[in-house]
């Protein structure tokens, strides 16, 4: 693989200050960013309609459209994810009512999500802080401890077809509509989902009611279970890797964690454009509130910062099999190389 091990990472990459060197990257330019919902929003309103017109008259083959308007619907997540941030506009209430609008169409209730996300950010990489807005990591001595029903059950939740094809039904069809894990919160977040939810019915039920369900449910439903297998797919590689960084306090350091425990996904082009360069995730864990459009002036002016834990397209592909962290060797292994360390 290409990600670079934590424990060979340039010197001069780990310690610089870069909270205080990304700061001048924060702030975000108000025409940009409308420009940069206006061609993310625009496109996905008229491929929708075009698969609905292909659906509608017959033309099955149109219905390949989903797949292009799947991927401008995760670049509006994208921008939600900012918003979350404070990073899109940079002006609290209209990157909140953005963020809230968008939440609609990624069926994910912004306020609930914004709260577990920053706690993600706040502990990512801290194996004593695990638990919310994170995939499930288990420890090889944790996986060892299990029951067999445990073990069986761990196994399955990591399985690909259940981490990237039941995953994201369970997630945006199901769990997001209640706040799970915050159920004793505050009012907030079962305003934000049920608020949410409200919209959801209230606009499926105006679309049904102007196209029909079944044109409905045959152009919607792919266009949200492709983008939210794309999104958990992104969310995965962003973490999932083999040189990522856990550890537990004090040796976790919050720049440290964030530079080796998310990724560098560096993916071709146009996929880092339709992703709003969410590959450049280290970048964006050291300072979240950079606007997604700006993280790559940061590798052009930081250039130390690209080898830094860079893994391409083709070596994501390698890492569905890592899952379990290897406290011991530093990394996440597969199931097969725990048992054969287990052996030993």
């Amino acid at each position: 693989m290409n990600a670079t091990s934590t424990f060979e990472q340039p010197s001069d990459a780990g310690d610089k200050a870069w909270l205080k060197v990304l700061s001048k990257y924060r702030n975000p330019h108000a025409g940009r960013s409308t420009f940069e919902l206006a061609v993310t929003a625009v496109p996905f309103a008229i491929l929708w309609a075009g698969a609905w017109a292909a659906v509608h008259y017959g033309l099955w083959y149109g219905l390949i459209l989903v797949i292009p308007a799947a991927a401008f619907l995760l670049r509006l997540f994208a921008i939600q994810h900012d918003c979350g941030h404070g990073s899109f506009f940079a002006r609290r209430r209209i990157d909140d009512w953005t963020g809230r609008a968008i939440g609609v169409l990624t069926l994910t209730p912004y306020d609930y999500w914004r709260r577990a996300h920053a706690q993600h950010h706040a502990t990512a990489g801290n194996l004593d802080e695990r638990g919310v807005g994170d995939i499930t990591t288990l420890t090889v001595a944790e996986y060892n401890a299990q029951s067999w029903w445990g073990r069986l059950g761990y196994r399955l939740y990591r399985h690909p077809l259940v981490m990237f094809g039941i995953g994201p039904v369970w997630v945006f069809l199901l769990k997001q509509r209640l706040p799970f894990g915050m159920m004793r919160s505050g009012p907030v977040p079962w305003i934000s989902t049920m608020a949410t939810n409200l919209a959801v019915a209230v606009i499926a039920a105006l679309l049904i009611w102007a196209v029909g369900i079944v044109p409905f449910l045959l152009v919607h439903l792919p266009i949200v279970l492709l983008a939210g297998a794309a999104g958990v797919w992104l969310f995965y590689i962003q973490h999932q890797f083999e040189d990522t960084h856990w550890s537990k306090p004090p040796e976790w350091q919050f720049q440290h964690a964030a530079m080796h425990g998310a990724s560098h996904y560096d993916l071709p082009l146009v996929l880092r454009w339709l992703t709003g360069n969410i590959g450049i995730h280290h970048v964006h864990h050291l300072s979240s509130r950079v606007p997604y459009y700006r993280l790559p002036e940061v590798l052009r002016d930081h250039p130390e910062l690209g080898n830094v834990s860079r893994i391409t397209l083709l070596d994501s592909l390698r890492c569905v099999k890592l899952v379990l962290w290897d406290e011991k060797t530093h990394r996440l292994v597969s199931f097969r190389e725990a048992r054969r360390q287990r052996a030993l």
